[in-house]
């Protein structure tokens, strides 16, 4: 399901941009003339529906300004093209990274929209040399074309699968490489990376495909990792407190609900709190 549709919304997310970036992000604007910390990741940081996301609560509770530059849906292409949101994390104390899925990104066998990652824009000569049956054009989203391989073939599936496995941690690696100061990964999800859940379609913002052993193959690009697995009641269905309309609901009862980001600020202020106190050199950058 899409949910970039945020300008009927009953909440205001007052859409800002830093830079040259093509990309909205939640406001307000944020003047970068302090110290502040940038989180970068999907709809989790983003906050949809959620008054106060769980990187406003961590500055709350740190007293360091956050910058919010979470998209809904969002994959690893969106920050590494983007000269502009790499710039405002150069400049950062601290840059907060959500682990993102591996579905959401342009590869050797489809590629997606630079923007709205989660949208499936074609498929290279090789996947429909592997896939001779299958019409391309039915697909829109990379959950439902990745679905539709796995149903129809689960062996051949299993070489996409490992594609994708590859290409996000060459991608990962090049987008921590490209942010300079610290780095704080942080895995947010109700499946831990042993669980890797087979259902595609339904596993909402979770990290699709992501295991340990490439979170391991990371452990140099960061200054710290937070394994995050909330109760599943706080990672979906629950929707007390959202801002949102009768119409809404459906879609807002499959994300993070408020005591989710409440309790998941409160592990990551530690963290920020503990990273940022370990001072050394940074130099920021003029935007």
């Amino acid at each position: 399901m899409a949910y970039e549709n945020l300008s009927e919304s009953l909440l205001d997310y007052y859409p800002c941009r830093y830079g040259k970036s093509k990309l909205l992000f939640r406001g307000p604007k944020r003047k970068l003339d302090q110290e502040y910390v940038a989180y970068l990741g999907g709809t989790k940081t983003y906050g949809k529906f959620i008054e106060t996301p769980y990187s406003d609560i961590v500055e709350e509770l740190t007293g360091v300004m956050s910058v919010n530059l979470g998209c809904v849906n969002a994959g690893i292409d969106v920050y590494a093209h983007d000269q502009a949101v790499l710039d405002v994390c150069h400049n950062a104390e601290l840059t907060v990274v959500q682990v993102l899925g591996a579905q959401n990104m342009s590869n050797r066998f489809y590629s997606v929209h630079p923007r709205r990652n989660d949208r499936f824009v074609r498929a290279s000569t090789l996947l429909q040399t592997i896939y001779r049956e299958v019409d391309f054009t039915e697909y829109n989203f990379t959950r439902h074309l990745l679905t539709g391989l796995k149903t129809l073939s689960p062996d051949r599936f299993e070489i996409v699968r490992r594609e994708l496995k590859d290409a996000w941690v060459a991608r990962m690696k090049n987008l921590l490489a490209q942010i300079d100061g610290k780095k704080l990964l942080v895995w947010l999800s109700e499946y831990a990376p042993e669980d890797e859940n087979e259902d595609i379609e339904h596993q909402g913002d979770a990290p699709l495909f992501v295991d340990r052993e490439m979170l391991n193959a990371l452990e140099e690009h960061y200054d710290g990792y937070l394994e995050i697995v909330p109760p599943a009641e706080m990672m979906s269905g629950d929707t007390a407190g959202m801002v949102i309309s009768a119409m809404e609901e459906p879609a807002a009862s499959e994300l993070m609900s408020v005591t989710g980001h409440q309790e998941v600020a409160q592990v990551i202020s530690e963290a920020v709190t503990d990273l940022l106190q370990q001072k050394g050199p940074h130099n920021r950058r003029a935007l």
